[in-house]
């Protein structure tokens, strides 16, 4: 019963959207040769509607016609041979900052269906956005690029790590930060709660900096503040902020751990009810029980403040030291762990050997007594030095599948530009589209192939203003991805995550071949994502 009651309600869905990109005016393009055409496929347009059999022609950067048997004559034809043709698939949710230079093609992104996506997320982006585009600019990168403002960052420049509350002087010199990125073209306002600075703010500070980004219609997405025992209370602020600011609102990678599994019926009720109120709020998701974040969240935040030179001092006192591994041990605790054998190192500069080992592993090595304290004695250690990005494996599949079931959850990877070889990455960054359209849709039935697609394309397009962008229709701008529905597949693991996805056999980035037969064309015509109100 449940799930005729979601297919009725995906159908439904799909209808209001059809309507409302049939109500818009079509742009008028002169058909006379296409540089492409793309024929015999199994369209999915990204409405959510049903397949059907049909041709896509492009010219330039833009779609100039779609459907059954066109009669176009084109530069270049592609028998598709009835694989999926469908949008090209928008990432929300990135952190690539850093690793633009290192990963221009974006193979990672692009073996994976990806042409879209926005960085700038949990509250960590460069806070002179103007500047951050001109560079992306001049990097010309395989894939298109938009930016959120975050509040870490906006924070740390004017109050650098301090653990305290803004004055009004500061707090208006944040507020000036926030608007001016708005207006060199941020997507909207990012916070990550759980990392400093930002968990040093109350909600007053983070009401007034959205905002300033809601005089500019953007978007504000969160990273929320607890998403383990307090997760209630960090969905309920994210949902006020939005009610108090006017503005939508995402819940970033929407998920639930310990001691809270198999209550994600409730959490995602808490989302319901804030929609049937009014609040336009929605989530995203990456389809791992694992997270990947940094080493620092597993520590007080109130023994980071300051930043490393304040770390490595405080860590060394004993007094402090004792009072951290206390609060730390009571934490283990709360979330029912008897060791920190979840917590893998990713990457960790300071000793790569340390890569791919977690934390009870790493204390072995060192000899230590197979304890709680002792292991976090050598989480301690490791900190002192530099941070560590980790990978936490701190889910539940149920809750994972049952989240993703919700027609309002966006499918993102939560991940970045990936060097191949480099680390030992969460396999997020090369495989979260292909998973879900593998093991989720065709292995697991939990969705349905055409919904799967719509949470990829036009559902994160409409929420994000990308209105030329995640839908097949005549005049968009040609972001299109085609792939074998019976073999898409993920590649990459947990013990080997270098591996791209296999299945996807051509990409489209403003109508320029990127990928072709399965393999990256060197082509490098990804564009910039501006907000609403970007200011030229």
């Amino acid at each position: 019963m449940m799930f005729i009651l979601y297919l009725f309600f995906t159908a439904l869905l799909a209808l209001f959207t059809v309507q409302d990109v049939q109500d818009a005016p079509e742009p008028k393009i002169q058909v006379a040769e296409s540089d492409l055409l793309l024929k015999n496929g199994k369209i999915i347009d990204g409405t959510g509607n049903s397949w059907y059999y049909g041709d896509v022609a492009v010219q330039g950067d833009r779609i100039i016609a779609i459907g059954t048997s066109l009669n176009i004559p084109a530069k270049k034809i592609i028998d598709v041979n009835k694989k999926v043709i469908a949008p090209g698939f928008i990432d929300v949710h990135t952190h690539i900052e850093g690793d633009e230079k290192a990963a221009p093609q974006a193979e990672n992104f692009v073996y994976d269906g990806v042409t879209s996506i926005i960085t700038g997320n949990c509250g960590i982006s460069n806070t002179d956005i103007g500047k951050y585009y001109r560079y992306l600019d001049s990097l010309k990168l395989s894939i298109n690029i938009g930016s959120f403002i975050g509040h870490n960052d906006v924070r740390k420049a004017v109050m650098k790590m301090d653990n305290r509350q803004p004055t009004p002087t500061e707090l208006n010199q944040m507020e000036l930060l926030v608007e001016k990125a708005m207006q060199d073209g941020a997507m909207g306002f990012s916070t990550g709660l759980i990392y400093t600075p930002g968990t040093y703010a109350g909600t007053p500070e983070v009401v007034a900096l959205a905002k300033a980004a809601a005089k500019y219609q953007g978007v504000y997405t969160s990273h929320i503040r607890n998403e383990t025992n307090k997760i209630f209370e960090a969905i309920d602020e994210a949902l006020n902020i939005g009610r108090k600011t006017g503005m939508p609102v995402q819940v970033s990678h929407f998920k639930i751990g310990k001691p809270n599994w198999n209550r994600s019926n409730e959490t995602l009720a808490m989302i319901k009810k804030a929609r049937e109120e009014g609040l336009e709020v929605t989530i995203d998701q990456y389809p791992y029980t694992a997270s990947s974040t940094t080493i620092y969240t597993l520590i007080p935040s109130w023994a980071l403040a300051g930043g490393q030179n304040n770390i490595s001092s405080n860590f060394r006192k004993p007094a402090i030291r004792k009072k951290i591994i206390a609060e730390m041990v009571g934490d283990m605790k709360r979330r029912q762990r008897p060791d920190f054998s979840y917590a893998v190192v990713a990457s960790y500069k300071a000793n790569p050997a340390y890569n791919g080992k977690n934390i009870s592993q790493i204390n072995q090595l060192l000899k230590r007594p197979k304890t709680i304290p002792a292991e976090i004695e050598t989480i301690l250690d490791l900190a002192e030095k530099e941070s560590a990005q980790m990978v936490f494996h701190s889910m539940n599949e149920a809750d994972v599948e049952y989240i993703l079931q919700y027609p309002f959850t966006m499918v993102t990877s939560d991940g970045g530009l990936r060097e191949f070889g480099v680390g030992v990455p969460h396999p997020r960054s090369y495989g979260t589209n292909a998973r879900v359209l593998s093991h989720y849709v065709r292995d697991r039935k939990i969705i349905m192939l055409e919904d799967a697609i719509r949470r990829m394309t036009s559902l994160p397009a409409q929420k994000f203003g990308l209105t030329e962008r995640g839908l097949l229709r005549k005049g968009l701008i040609a972001d299109i991805v085609v792939f074998d529905p019976n073999t898409i597949k993920d590649l990459s693991t947990f013990e080997k995550p270098h591996a791209y996805t296999k299945g996807v056999e051509y990409v489209l980035v403003n109508g320029q071949l990127t990928l072709a037969e399965g393999k990256h064309t060197g082509a490098r015509n990804g564009g910039l994502l501006y907000g609403p109100g970007y200011q030229e």
